[in-house]
């Protein structure tokens, strides 16, 4: 094969490799991603994937701006049910958040162990800004229907 062959596949081969490459980036962008909540094995999160959705579980830590919350999932997969940890999600909380209960609550409300329901948006980093957060009554494996 000639040297000028040669260089003209040489150049072929990049020409194909570019375009392969820009196709896969615009059928990348064509694709719905996933939320960092959804995105987690085994995270069960209720709501819109790029808004935070709900996330649903036991706070394990607190600090004045944020909460850590335990993810839990049953057996069969219900969060209402939840019994078995899974991970936890980093939320942050101010002054703005709505923190509900059976009555209006407040950030102090937010105590380690109480079980929420969080709602909010999600961050690059997996975490959440929460836009409400309900603090749940407690769950356990007697107070669950069959």
């Amino acid at each position: 094969m000639s040297k000028n062959k040669k260089i003209v596949w040489g150049i072929v081969g990049v020409i194909v490799l570019v375009l392969v490459f820009f196709i896969g980036v615009a059928y990348g962008k064509s694709q719905t991603p996933a939320s960092p909540a959804t995105a987690y094995t085994g995270a069960r999160t209720r709501g819109a994937g790029g808004f935070g959705g709900a996330t649903i579980g036991q706070i394990i830590s607190k600090d004045a701006t944020s909460i850590t919350v335990q993810l839990m999932t049953a057996p069969g997969g219900t969060a209402a049910t939840s019994t078995t940890p899974v991970g936890s999600k980093i939320v942050f909380v101010d002054s703005n958040t709505k923190i509900s209960k059976q009555v209006d609550g407040t950030l102090s409300d937010l105590a380690v162990g109480a079980t929420v329901s969080v709602t909010g948006t999600a961050n690059p980093d997996g975490s959440v800004t929460a836009t409400a957060v309900q603090i749940r009554p407690a769950i356990s494996a007697r107070n669950t229907t069959p």
